[in-house]
């Protein structure tokens, strides 16, 4: 009799501590190196600075976050174990730098300003130890909302939250020799829109530093004003720098797809390109499949796409938004990888990948990191209370009846 009363005793404890070494387990993410899917192999760079490491930034969108407006399951459920899943990436993988493309707030374009930072508030919590990092955070359609509604005082607001970014949201910046230029694309959607404007010089100062840094002041001076209407809408500069010399390219929506565009082989992960625009059903959760405001196939319009390609000449792209991973080649050779959302409220495996630029090659290798499906989660929860109701069971059958 005393042992059972001991065994049942003890039994909190075992449970709990099972659980808690099952948790610290799955909190950690599983990471697989991708292929490369350029053409030409890597070529080597010359005049490197020896004394510069491989820079290795981790890519995360889609958090979805709500704020205030939180219920007590996202709370206290999701969102407290992306935190988890932040601390372990960052304990298992030491990034560098951390990069957010886009879509922070679930419904950041209709909250009113007290709501917007209690958000900020919820984004910093979750970040962690993130915080001490190099960040950068670029602008999402649920952030500032569709061309119908956006507004540039609204949008000059919430950019001035993040780090980096200037009244249009765009940005640009360089760590260890590395390049970035992040764009507002939602503005790039917008017919005659003031942002849309602004996001155009951005690219145009960006273009003609680039090329004043590539071929010499003189020949980027008298270039300078050198248009070609290449488009009915933009009037381009003409551009003599080669494709994928240009910087990391950072943006929310991917840009448009051809239908010459390369999908790279041997990944086992699917794209949400999909022509007919259909929602996929892992998008289909919680009030969020269809749109965001735009739809999860939205792109980057051919025109605008052409003209960043033309100006920018992008080493390679990283965007987000269809909650998807892909990762594919364009015609002209350049590599783009959309991130996938980081977030259950949208997805069972939620995922990030890390992009390492090593300082001897052109190349950049991407790595693909998945974290604890919310399904598996449940049923390990749920596997718990049965078991720890069961052994109350049979614990109480076994306990011998007293005299009476």
């Amino acid at each position: 009799m005393m042992a059972a009363v001991a065994w049942r005793s003890l039994l909190p404890v075992i449970m709990i501590s099972i659980f808690m070494v099952y948790e610290e387990w799955v909190s950690f993410p599983s990471c697989k190196l991708l292929p490369s899917t350029t053409y030409s192999p890597d070529k080597h760079v010359e005049n490197v600075d020896d004394s510069l490491e491989d820079l290795k930034v981790m890519m995360v969108a889609n958090l979805l976050l709500l704020g205030s407006e939180a219920g007590f399951v996202n709370l206290y459920f999701r969102d407290y174990y992306m935190s988890k899943f932040f601390k372990k990436s960052f304990q298992s993988l030491n990034p560098d730098m951390l990069l957010v493309l886009g879509d922070v707030s679930a419904k950041g374009s209709e909250l009113s300003r007290t709501k917007w930072l209690s958000v900020l508030h919820q984004f910093d919590n979750m970040l962690g130890p993130f915080l001490d990092l190099p960040l950068h955070v670029i602008l999402g359609d649920r952030d500032v909302g569709d061309c119908s509604g956006l507004c540039a005082n609204s949008v000059t607001w919430i950019a001035r939250n993040f780090p980096g970014l200037d009244s249009s949201g765009c940005g640009a910046f360089e760590i260890s020799n590395i390049s970035f230029v992040s764009l507002n694309a939602v503005a790039l959607l917008c017919g005659n829109n003031k942002l849309r404007f602004d996001v155009e010089k951005v690219i145009e100062r960006e273009s003609v530093g680039l090329q004043m840094e590539i071929e010499g002041m003189d020949e980027a001076n008298n270039g300078f004003g050198m248009f070609s209407e290449m488009s009915h809408d933009f009037r381009w500069r003409v551009n003599a720098m080669k494709s994928g010399s240009g910087p990391v390219l950072l943006l929310h929506f991917p840009l448009y797809q051809s239908g010459k565009t390369h999908i790279g082989e041997g990944s086992t992960f699917k794209s949400i390109i999909d022509p007919s625009g259909k929602v996929p059903a892992s998008a289909q959760r919680e009030g969020f499949s269809g749109t965001g405001p735009y739809d999860l196939s939205q792109t980057v319009p051919p025109n605008a796409t052409e003209y960043i390609f033309h100006a920018l000449k992008p080493r390679i792209i990283f965007s987000a938004h269809t909650q998807e991973f892909s990762d594919r080649t364009h015609p002209d050779g350049t590599r783009e990888v959309t991130i996938p959302a980081m977030t259950w409220k949208v997805r069972d495996d939620p995922g990030f990948i890390v992009a390492t630029f090593q300082r001897n090659k052109s190349a950049v290798s991407v790595t693909y990191c998945s974290v604890a499906r919310e399904s598996r989660i449940l049923i390990a929860y749920t596997s718990a209370l049965v078991l720890f109701l069961f052994f109350i069971i049979v614990s109480n059958t076994l306990e011998p009846k007293g005299l009476s």
